[in-house]
């Protein structure tokens, strides 16, 4: 959110579910947790003056979209806060420097229904070339060539979308954008950049390393 909010886009919804509730009081104690306070009882009153706050400038609609909906249910589930507008839609679990600014205007200038950001996802292991005998020919570490475009999940959509999916049933990744696909209306953006998601311990440890030791690439506020 801090890095739309960099790129002007202050306005959210929040598609929640599992612990739903866990958010909402998030939010609800964000302005006393940013801000300088005086909670005055000398008078037999709870009286609360907020001399100083650092929060932004953001407008943030969280939504219980259900605990066991699929992810497309999800986005269906908030169409009467998005109504006819432009929107975008990203995933909670991963982080990326993508432009968004360029994402919006490459999507603009297409005028599809859908555009996805794309990034190359390295080979996991060293890559082998191996001969009709079974022979190891060559081996050589992997790089950035070897990867295949995967969604990084900075999406720009058009309200037309909502039309695509179904009921809480239906999986984004699934009919929607496979619908998309067949009718032309899907859109890549390529990004070369830094892009990494946190699927597990590991990861965590790694990106919160990261922002730690102020060597975040995503980190533009």
């Amino acid at each position: 959110m801090k890095e739309y909010s960099y790129y002007g886009f202050n306005e959210f919804i929040i598609c929640a579910g599992y612990k739903q509730h866990v958010i909402k009081e998030w939010f609800a104690d964000y302005f006393i947790h940013s801000s300088d306070v005086t909670f005055d009882y000398s008078h037999g009153k709870n009286e609360m003056t907020v001399h100083n706050t650092n929060i932004e400038p953001w407008r943030v609609t969280v939504v219980d979209t259900g605990l066991n909906t699929m992810t497309g249910g999800r986005i269906k589930r908030i169409q009467k806060y998005i109504g006819d507008e432009t929107f975008m839609l990203t995933y909670g679990d991963g982080v990326c420097d993508v432009d968004i600014s360029k994402l919006v205007e490459f999507h603009k200038k297409h005028g599809k229904i859908a555009t996805l950001t794309a990034v190359l996802q390295e080979q996991q292991k060293g890559v082998l070339d191996i001969g009709g005998d079974n022979a190891v020919k060559s081996f050589r570490e992997k790089n950035m060539s070897d990867g295949v475009p995967i969604n990084a999940g900075y999406m720009v959509l058009q309200p037309e979308i909502f039309d695509y999916i179904t009921d809480d049933r239906t999986v984004f990744e699934k009919e929607p954008l496979e619908k998309l696909v067949e009718q032309g209306e899907l859109m890549s953006y390529t990004h070369r950049g830094f892009w990494q998601c946190m699927d597990n311990a590991r990861e965590k440890l790694m990106l919160e390393r990261m922002l730690e030791t102020n060597t975040a690439p995503w980190k533009t506020w």
